[in-house]
């Protein structure tokens, strides 16, 4: 039992960082709250991040806490997702973007899919500081594996939610802008975002390993 308390110990974070991210979020999802371009997909789009901040909240004061490099990580999706939810994904004004690459889509959704990927970095640096996985592989892996699946499950529920909404309200919150192979691009979007954090982690935590 000893060898874990320090571990325990060393993932409490009492700086301010984590509470401006908190309160900057929250003045975001207030603010996008008014006239948003679709209320119903604003709702779809908001509950499951609201759910996640929560989340962090409520394992913040029980003391399960994140590196300042890990909340900012997991705060981009946060961010754009408040963001997307008041415009819908494809509307949301990201012309410069898609014309510095050439794409003919609004790439907007699929930036923030990648971002879906850097909760890897809090999973694994989880796992590490616990010492729960004592394989080094597995413990890159199981991060990787726990995006996907949400990737896979996300697009699942978008499915069924276009299905059982229908009308705009549906395709917005699909917003697959008419690609026909939008999920498959959606996962991989989610698993390269993974791979990127799992990779700045093995950058930033090199000495530790």
């Amino acid at each position: 039992m000893d060898h874990v308390l320090p571990a325990l110990t060393a993932t409490r974070n009492t700086s301010w960082f984590p509470k401006l991210l908190l309160a900057i979020y929250l003045i975001e999802f207030v603010v996008l709250g008014i006239s948003p371009a679709e209320r119903g997909t604003w709702w779809a789009e908001n509950l499951p991040i609201f759910l996640i901040v929560v989340a962090l909240v409520v394992l913040y004061l029980r003391g399960v806490q994140f590196s300042n490099l890990a909340y900012a990580l997991m705060s981009v999706l946060i961010f754009l997702h408040t963001v997307g939810g008041h415009y819908t994904f494809e509307k949301v004004p990201f012309d410069w973007f898609n014309q510095l690459f050439g794409f003919k889509r609004n790439m907007y959704d699929r930036v923030a899919h990648v971002s879906v990927g850097f909760f890897a970095y809090a999973l694994i640096e989880y796992t590490d500081r616990r010492h729960l996985i004592s394989s080094r592989i597995i413990s890159y892996l199981f991060p990787l594996c726990v995006i996907g699946t949400v990737a896979m499950a996300y697009e699942i529920i978008e499915w069924i939610y276009a299905v059982t909404a229908g009308g705009t309200a549906g395709a917005a919150f699909l917003g697959s802008q008419g690609d026909i192979w939008d999920a498959q691009k959606d996962m991989l979007a989610d698993t390269s975002g993974a791979i990127l954090a799992l990779l700045l982690y093995r950058v930033t935590n090199s000495n530790e390993i």
